[in-house]
């Protein structure tokens, strides 16, 4: 008997009993699909953490201020200011992994355009603020250093800001709003960012010059030290832990701390937080798609009970085809073919289940849908794996009966 010949012999087998094959496979359907679901899941996650840490900005080392003490009461870090214009400067042109360096000086106040207003957040800063947290303007162009050191009264808006005082799909730019009561001059509007790690609206920002902040903003002018903190980005990735350290002994030595002394700043590095997020992520995906890689055995133990089953039932038709001529391994390759066919139509199923589940799961959770192509044929490849391997026992016993006693089976 040849190989084609087989193929249609294990295909009518399968046929005759379709609710059966369709049961024997569903395990596979089941395992597959969520192998191909959960790895999927899981990578739609890690992007989504990292489009967060990406919008926060590239590289990026926060530099906060150190904390306060008052009776025995402790403050956070950024309760008390230690860091001055003069360390910002210092920052910038002292340290060689440091690429740019910029001041963030925060307030809330209400905006007005002519006809309505919005509670938001205004940033003091200068040109190097945009850089630092890759920020680009969706229109018009970012205020620079030249305003900055004029202190003139211009401002950039978030998109969130636009839309509350303009309207969606409105230019403002050229037009003037009131922060508090002073008026400003729209120059730009910032490309939207999303939500930080923590849930806040990024572009629910207004950005002015750090000096016109200091002036008509701030409610208290700290002289030389900066109330705020400062963002700093390290050249390149691999920068980025050395640009912290220099950070660092630059900041003691300015502030002529001894070795005893504890750092009277904190500095935040967004890539190992990012880092850890990302790993937290990984250790669940690779959880989540071992315990669907189970449920494959599991389907695997299904297609060898029931090609056992089907062994019993089929004995006599065993019998008759190794009494017209059928080799051993005829029947082998038979059984073995069957329980191939379940597994990977199983799997074929079960990867079109995956895709679907991971496409409603990442609507209903706002991630990317991310289905890599090595994963689905490594999870169909296994699915065949574990129906040969399943199935091989099975198999094995039925090209080994003997031929009289399978024809006297009743």
């Amino acid at each position: 008997m040849n190989l084609l010949e087989t193929f249609r012999v294990a295909a009518r087998a399968l046929l005759r009993s379709k609710t059966r094959s369709f049961l024997t496979a569903l395990g596979i359907i089941i395992g597959v699909g969520a192998v191909i679901a959960m790895v999927a899941i899981g990578d739609g996650a890690r992007a989504s953490v990292q489009k967060v840490f990406d919008a926060m900005g590239t590289n990026l080392l926060i530099v906060l201020p150190g904390s306060s003490s008052s009776g025995g009461a402790r403050g956070g870090f950024g309760s008390q200011p230690t860091m001055t214009w003069d360390d910002l400067e210092a920052l910038r042109t002292q340290v060689p992994t440091v690429r740019a360096a910029a001041p963030e000086l925060r307030s809330n106040a209400q905006v007005f355009s002519e006809d309505q207003n919005w509670a938001t957040s205004v940033i003091g800063t200068t040109s190097d603020y945009f850089v630092v947290r890759s920020w680009t303007a969706a229109s018009g162009a970012f205020f620079s250093e030249l305003d900055t050191e004029g202190g003139m009264k211009v401002a950039v808006l978030g998109a969130t800001v636009v839309e509350n005082l303009y309207g969606p799909g409105v230019n403002p730019v050229g037009q003037v709003v009131r922060i508090n009561k002073t008026p400003f001059t729209v120059v730009a509007v910032a490309a939207r960012k999303g939500q930080s790690a923590m849930g806040q609206d990024l572009d629910n920002t207004v950005f002015v010059p750090a000096t016109t902040f200091q002036r008509q903003v701030q409610s208290q002018s700290l002289g030389n030290y900066i109330k705020g903190a400062i963002f700093v980005q390290a050249r390149s990735a691999d920068d980025t832990a050395r640009a912290q350290e220099q950070v660092r002994q630059l900041l003691r030595e300015r502030h002529r701390l001894g070795e005893d002394k504890p750092d009277d700043f904190d500095i935040r590095n967004l890539a190992e937080v990012a880092s850890g997020q990302q790993e937290s992520t990984r250790t669940l995906s690779l959880l989540l798609a071992a315990i669907a890689a189970v449920s494959l055995v599991v389907g695997g133990i299904g297609i060898m009970n029931i090609m056992l089953v089907s062994v019993t039932e089929r004995t006599r038709e065993i019998g008759v085809r190794v009494a017209v001529g059928a080799r051993p391994r005829d029947i082998l390759t038979q059984f073995l073919i069957e329980a191939l066919a379940l597994a990977l139509i199983g799997g074929l199923i079960g990867t079109v289940l995956g895709v679907g589940v991971a496409r409603l799961l990442a609507a209903q959770f706002g991630w990317p849908l991310l289905v890599r192509p090595e994963v689905a044929l490594l999870a169909l490849g296994f699915s065949g794996l574990v129906g040969v391997g399943f199935g091989l026992y099975p198999a094995r016993k039925a090209s080994l009966l003997d031929p009289i006693d399978a024809l006297r089976y009743e």
